[in-house]
């Protein structure tokens, strides 16, 4: 199961040039970027590791697609996305973000469902990754684990 957050979550995963093609469209609408990686994406944890510093008024996208490649091998086991951000007046919020890695193995989520007062049922999606320790969760398979 993929995790689905960002813009084109549902799309197939884009291609270096296509990741260049979304970066140079923030950067010439404007927009400050940032490059963020987490082992936990969950649908709530909306705020991930920050890569560096955000980077405000760049031109050039391959800047920020070398960031991109550096966060990329330096945590080649975790989720790693771009986010952009729009500082015009009436936005002043992410106009864009999106996943460019993602571990090689997905293991997804678990509905739990509990009961309480008066009928009234909650769930809770769980990540299955969390069972495992942060950094440890998408660790690559060694040959002959399971």
């Amino acid at each position: 199961m993929r995790v689905t957050q960002g813009t084109f979550s549902f799309l197939p995963d884009f291609t270096k040039d296509e990741i260049k093609a979304q970066v140079q469209y923030a950067i010439d609408n404007g927009w400050a970027l940032a490059v963020e990686y987490t082992d936990d994406p969950h649908p709530r944890n909306s705020y991930w590791e920050m890569w560096e510093l955000p980077m405000f008024e760049i031109k050039d996208a391959s800047a920020v697609a070398m960031e991109i490649d550096k966060c990329i091998e330096s945590f080649p086991n975790h989720y790693v996305k771009v986010v952009c951000y729009d500082p015009s007046p009436h936005r002043q919020t992410t106009g864009l973000d999106f996943i460019v890695n993602r571990p090689e193995d997905e293991p997804g989520f678990t509905l739990e469902r509990s009961e309480a007062n008066d009928r009234h049922i909650n769930y809770t999606m769980r990540p299955y990754a969390a069972d495992k320790p942060h950094g440890d969760r998408y660790r690559a398979k060694s040959n002959g684990s399971k």
